[in-house]
């Protein structure tokens, strides 16, 4: 048997698996493809979503490069759901679940089958995190591909343009036909949503973890070069396949402390700390929700990226895309140098070569003139987050917000009295048991974010929640408030009137309620009747973990045996 290559021998060696044999040569396996190893190329194709439209064909590309290395390919599906079009309804609920599902699915095709590396291909949001997760626990031989972005809609809009033009409509600044104009054009292709919002965001921490080839988180989805990039990964798996790297190899401390400090340059979404937490359990390496804190205190922000600033990620592939901004990183000593990575060499050799950005570019600054001197991913806690929130603030909203709560049993009731005009200046929005088990499933607030800024009042209220936002929200909002509603965490006992208070600065979220008020609130607390009695739901709700750890379903993760 040759030993870099048990997992397939299993399957394929020997008498007594001639009918394994017999059954992979009707899906095209010869005679000779069984003294190769095997590589799974995990596909997250769909028509589901413009940001996975594309993939098959960058899967047929990734197959194509791991047989002419010497593999055979194996290519096969996993799901995606469209957090862009599930938005603001309830089938969002889904949408954090499907990383679980994603993660699930590849580790039992890949053990069921017996592959000895994999291709992971991941396009909208959970679908990154999930590919992840599955690489860390799996620990075979595997690289990832990140889908790519989508080019910029007329105007240079995109989905978040959508959103925000609901709520210009609800507060009459813009007409039915000039509604459906920016509907008709603000996604014009394949690709994933086109601002540092998620997709872009774990795309490019996942290149910094290590587990992707340098430069596929900054490629447009329809190009050469992320075709490419596919390409090289199926052949880059065979050489991790013959070098015996493993994602515990590449995974650790360190290398999630680069991802953290990419995410924070780039002005990254809140989502990257719920995955990355995930992906660390996954792997089995300690990191917590202060992990985030203590890195961000040295960490600037950088990149003018949208959301809260001007430019989309297409803009910034232009000028060199995220390696640029990395090798700055590590020239200024804020990144481990030394981490391993997919490409057999260090994080610091890959960037040896590396150009900088051309000179006039406005996207990125330098690290003297810096966006934000320290992190926009701020932990808070307090009486409201005893086991912690976390807030994007840019300085665009200011750093502390103090009003009365308007509380809301979840997103609709929200978005209904946000579009009314029911809510005003001074309010604190409190959309509470949509957290990970109350949701169940942990819904983006984007569409009530999004109207919020469509009705110009983004710098006049702040939104608070046990759910969280997508990448594309801005304004004074916190999400990821544990424990949550449906535990029975104190954001269940906010009452309207509630004066709340919210200081960045001090990393603090608090409602002016003594003790004693609290636990009398707390005594008469009931939990609701849950939303999902049976069903892939009502199964995560029992099994997930809080958002302050990550979301998962499942503990520390050993690799699989076989």
């Amino acid at each position: 048997m040759n030993d870099k290559r048990p997992h397939s021998s299993i399957v394929v060696d020997g008498v007594a698996q001639a009918p394994s044999r017999a059954m992979l040569r009707a899906v095209g396996f010869t005679g000779t493809d069984f003294n190769k190893p095997q590589v799974g190329i995990a596909s997250t194709w769909s028509m589901v979503t413009p940001c996975n439209m594309h993939i098959n064909e960058l899967a047929e590309a990734a197959a194509m490069g791991a047989d002419e290395a010497g593999a055979k390919s194996v290519p096969f599906n996993t799901i995606t759901v469209s957090d862009g079009i599930s938005m603001g309804t309830p089938g969002m609920r889904y949408s954090l679940v499907s990383r679980e599902v994603i993660a699930d699915s590849i580790e039992a095709v890949v053990c069921a089958q017996g592959f000895d590396g994999f291709v992971a291909i991941g396009g909208c949001d959970k679908n990154m995190p999930g590919c992840a997760m599955a690489m860390a626990r799996i620990d075979r031989p595997s690289v990832f591909v990140y889908g790519g972005t989508i080019a910029l809609g007329a105007q240079r809009r995109d989905v978040i343009s959508v959103f925000e033009a609901v709520g210009q409509k609800a507060a009459g600044t813009i007409t039915d036909e000039q509604l459906r104009e920016v509907e008709r054009t603000a996604i014009p292709g394949p690709g994933s949503c086109g601002g540092m919002y998620t997709a872009n965001t774990m795309a490019s921490a996942i290149e910094a973890l290590g587990l992707s080839l340098p430069g596929s988180s900054a490629q447009k989805a329809i190009s050469q070069a992320k075709r490419a990039d596919s390409h090289n990964a199926g052949a880059t798996v065979h050489r991790l396949i013959e070098r015996g790297i493993k994602p515990s190899d590449i995974l650790s401390r360190e290398s999630f402390e680069n991802a953290i400090t990419l995410v924070i340059a780039l002005e990254g979404s809140t989502n990257a700390v719920l995955h990355l937490l995930a992906i660390a359990n996954a792997a089995g390496v300690p990191l917590e929700l202060d992990d985030f804190t203590r890195v961000g205190q040295r960490v600037p922000v950088l990149a003018d990226m949208r959301p809260a600033g001007q430019f989309a990620m297409t803009e910034l592939i232009d000028i060199g895309g995220i390696q640029p901004l990395m090798r700055m990183l590590l020239e200024a000593g804020l990144l481990h140098g030394g981490c391993l990575t997919v490409t057999g060499r260090s994080l610091a050799e890959n960037l040896a070569e590396v150009a900088p950005y051309p000179a006039g570019q406005r996207i990125v600054r330098p690290l003297d003139d810096p966006i934000k001197p320290d992190s926009h991913l701020v932990v808070l806690r307090g009486n409201l987050a005893p086991d912690g929130a976390v807030a994007k603030i840019t300085g665009h909203e200011g750093l502390r917000f103090t009003g009365r709560a308007r509380c809301f049993h979840g997103e609709e009731a929200a978005m209904g009295a946000i579009m009314s005009g029911a809510v005003g200046k001074g309010d604190v929005i409190v959309v509470r048991y949509e957290g990970p088990r109350g949701g169940p499933g942990m819904r983006e607030m984007l569409s009530p974010t999004s109207a919020i800024n469509g009705r110009g009042l983004s710098g006049d209220v702040a939104l608070i929640t046990d759910g969280r936002f997508s990448g594309g929200s801005h304004g004074f909002v916190i999400g990821h408030i544990t424990p949550e509603a449906f535990d029975g965490g104190p954001i269940a006992l906010l009452a309207d009137g509630d004066e709340v208070t919210i200081d960045a600065e001090r990393r603090e979220i608090n409602v002016k309620l003594s003790d004693a008020e609290l636990a009398s609130r707390q005594a008469d607390w009931r939990a609701p009747q849950p939303y999902a009695e049976k069903g892939l739901l009502a199964k995560y709700a029992k099994l997930v973990s809080s958002a302050s750890e990550g979301a998962v379903t499942d503990g520390p993760h050993q690799p699989p045996s076989s």
